[in-house]
């Protein structure tokens, strides 16, 4: 039935969005695990918190999107893999608290509300939640015609979880002679968008449907709309076996900014160059758009999606691990004392 309101007329259309809720609540359903109070369509959702389960638990939150990233989805009209991208960035940033995810939240706005477009986009972040171990219990979905254009959206994630006070992992204990273990990212995650696109569209004049032999048999829009990776499974895993005194998520800023954030001032990070594969898609930025060595490791992941540092003596098992997990890793450098005024990162050859 067609919608005559005036609030429709005005470009707000809420049978619209009444027909999404329909479309996502099995989705949103499947993500629910023990502790879900609500069903999806509330005004808030409840979540009881497990204390038999921890001895002093603290909440973790998070809050991130996905940039600029939505971008290349529009151009290639794929939707689905930008839930992942959405939950991976908020998760992976509490992971390396120590944390383990709870609930997600999402916020989606829009010029104009396409209710297939929005179901592709929630589903992802369904997967993306599954594939995390939190439960979906909320969101947001704004139609605002007139500060967006029709064919525009963007996405915001929220994400809590809980970790016992004397397991926080702060990096406070990170020391001298420890060692640092990367582990791959699926390719260049959900940041430097901005800069891809000026390299891809801008420079090169490329579409997204376009091969280029450089960067495999993939379209080059498949390329870079490959879904952030989700560490959740692994860094659960690894936490019950192994030692680990500090965790980096290495998003924005990459290497040369967030490593610094955990570090002790009397620390600093020695990374090892060419101790990594480093995908071709980025060795293709680098020479397309002339980006020195440090804008690199300034602006992309490289391939190292998550650091890890943890004692010498603990290193070798910790790669066991993380390779009977069927998870790609690597050592790629080391802790030393940091002399004053010198920076708290460098690379050597």
């Amino acid at each position: 039935m067609k919608n005559d309101s005036l609030y429709a007329q005005a470009g707000v259309d809420i049978d619209k969005a009444n027909e999404l809720v329909k479309r996502i609540r099995p989705m949103v359903a499947s993500t629910f695990k023990r502790g879900v109070l609500t069903e999806i369509g509330g005004f808030a959702g409840l979540f009881a918190l497990d204390l038999d389960r921890y001895h002093e638990p603290v909440l973790v939150s998070s809050t991130d999107g996905v940039g600029t990233k939505i971008k290349i989805a529009t151009m290639c009209n794929m939707h689905k893999t930008l839930g992942i991208d959405l939950v991976a960035m908020c998760v992976n940033d509490i992971l390396v608290c120590g944390a383990e995810p709870l609930f997600f939240l999402d916020y989606f706005a829009t010029g104009k509300l396409d209710p297939e477009k929005a179901t592709d986009v929630i589903k992802g972040i369904t997967d993306g939640c599954k594939e995390a171990g939190c439960s979906l219990i909320g969101g947001e979905t704004a139609e605002m015609p007139g500060l967006y254009a029709e064919n525009d959206y963007d996405l915001a994630g929220f994400v809590v979880g809980v970790v016992d006070r004397d397991k926080i992992i702060d990096g406070s204990e990170i020391g001298v002679g420890q060692v640092m273990i990367g582990l791959s990212s699926a390719g260049l995650h959900s940041n430097g968008f901005s800069l891809v696109r000026k390299i891809c569209f801008e420079k090169l004049g490329l579409a997204v449907s376009d091969k280029v032999p450089e960067i495999g048999e993939l379209s080059l829009g498949e390329v870079l709309l490959t879904p952030t990776k989700i560490y959740s499974s692994t860094i659960n895993h690894l936490l019950k076996q192994q030692r680990v005194t500090g965790m980096v998520h290495i998003t924005g800023g990459a290497f040369l900014e967030n490593i610094p954030r955990i570090l002790p001032k009397s620390c600093r990070a020695v990374i090892k160059k060419g101790s990594w594969p480093i995908p071709p898609i980025f060795h293709f930025l680098q020479e397309k758009g002339n980006i020195s060595e440090e804008e690199m490791f300034r602006t992309f992941n490289c391939g190292i999606g998550m650091v890890l540092i943890v004692p010498e003596a603990d290193a070798q098992d910790l790669l066991f691990q993380t390779h009977a997990l069927d998870e790609q890793a690597f050592v790629i450098g080391h802790i030393e004392e940091r002399e004053p005024e010198k920076p708290p990162v460098v690379f050597q050859n």
